[in-house]
């Protein structure tokens, strides 16, 4: 087979050494043109990727929810998601409040200045979804989703085994 696009646009002088390689850095190549896309819509809001993520959470909640729900329910695993919060708190986006059963669990809510934010961007944020895979028909979107679930489970299993060989 030919050189294809990614070894052209990577200048790669060789082929990938397995299709298995390949399709792990177009993933990763993929993945980072579109978090550069997000970060920069984001970007003009003052929010992060993560951060938005976090009120966008919060608002389809719609509810206080406590800071480990949130940061299991993310997108992308975040190493600090204490100080995300602690930030969008210092812009009165969020507020944080401890629970009145367990010292342990604070809560996380959203405030009506962080509604109207996540509401802002709601728009634009699904128009930006439509202009980088709005070229692929439903059929695609589905084939490609179930792709990734698929990949994703493949990781997961193998996680998890990893995790079970090293207690």
């Amino acid at each position: 087979m030919g050189t294809r696009k990614l070894q052209r646009d990577l200048k790669k002088r060789n082929p990938f050494e397995s299709v298995q390689q390949e399709v792990v850095i177009s993933i990763q190549r993929t993945s980072d043109q579109l978090q550069y896309r997000f970060s920069q819509l984001f970007k003009e809001y003052g929010l992060t990727r993560p951060q938005y993520n976090i009120l966008r959470i919060l608002k389809g909640e719609g509810k206080p929810l406590p800071s480990l729900e949130i940061r299991r329910r993310m997108v992308t695993k975040v190493p600090a998601s204490t100080s995300l919060v602690d930030k969008l708190i210092e812009r009165e986006l969020v507020k944080r409040s401890q629970s009145a059963t367990d010292r342990r669990i604070w809560y996380v809510e959203l405030t009506a200045k962080g509604h109207d934010l996540v509401t802002k961007v709601g728009a634009p944020n699904l128009e930006l979804h439509s202009e980088l895979v709005g070229h692929l028909s439903d059929a695609e979107c589905e084939q490609l989703l179930n792709l990734l679930e698929k990949t994703r489970a493949g990781i997961s299993a193998h996680e998890t085994t990893l995790s079970k060989n090293s207690v």
